[in-house]
């Protein structure tokens, strides 16, 4: 017999909704276990049951918000630091992408709203705001495989005149950071002094110490695509809604 586990733990893992999500709903008596209503926080069940939300929390679900921002250099992406701004005081009315004019941001749309990617304080482009813990695990959990692409401007600072091809073959795959071994790249030349890279992880500033340990230093660095989302047409600084079609 297999052992229970906490429903709350197992609706995250089968990507029903988020930990958090799942004890809202569990508390509010909108989760059906194997068609019976479940209601106490911490229960345990078996890791092959049904699971059923009730039609309220669909409905909560489809109508939480995620929205993309085209985020300049200098704003942090999560909590404020000392003498910078959280990207997030960019999503306001006045800075809506005047392309998307429906829906307009409304009371609530940014409440227990979380940056899910994030982008250093001088890096710039597509950063990614949601609701939807679905949606931020898929992207930022342990095992995703959803693509992030970039355009990185760099200096070569080695001793030939340009990057060799074998330090290009390590940025694709063979670099380690703090004793792990990276997931393969694919990173390829788009101009004389601009690389593409697109990677399936995103380990803490891992563009700028990969291109360190190849003697490149990083000179610009723009997110442009996560997944299916693509950057596109928004202008620095202004942010829009995805559309109810657009896929992750």
């Amino acid at each position: 017999m297999s052992e229970k586990v906490r429903l709350s733990k197992l609706m995250s893992e089968r990507g029903i909704c988020s930990r958090r999500e799942a004890d809202d709903y569990i508390a509010r008596g909108l989760v059906s276990v194997d068609g019976v209503p479940i209601s106490e926080l911490g229960t345990k069940v078996d890791p092959n049951c049904k699971i059923i939300l009730a039609s309220e929390a669909l409905k909560q679900q489809k109508n939480l918000v995620t929205i993309i921002l085209n985020k300049p250099i200098g704003y942090v992406s999560g909590q404020p630091e000392p003498g910078y701004e959280p990207a997030i005081r960019l999503i306001t009315p006045e800075n809506q992408w005047n392309e998307q004019k429906n829906p307009k941001l409304k009371m609530g749309d940014l409440k227990n709203i979380a940056v899910t990617g994030r982008l250093d304080i001088d890096s710039q482009g597509l950063l990614l705001f949601t609701q939807d813990g679905r949606l931020a695990k898929k992207i930022i959990g342990e095992n995703s495989d959803v693509e992030k692409e970039y355009i990185v401007r760099v200096k070569y600072l080695g001793p030939e005149s340009k990057l060799p091809e074998d330090k290009l073959n390590l940025l694709r795959h063979g670099l380690s950071l703090e004793g792990v071994k990276l997931k393969k790249a694919t990173v390829e030349w788009v101009n004389e002094d601009q690389l593409r890279f697109v990677l399936k992880e995103g380990k803490k500033r891992q563009i700028r110490r990969m291109c360190e340990l190849v003697n490149l230093k990083v000179t610009g660095l723009k997110r442009v695509r996560l997944g299916q989302l693509k950057l596109g047409k928004l202008p620095e600084g202004q942010w829009r809604f995805i559309d109810s079609d657009e896929k992750i």
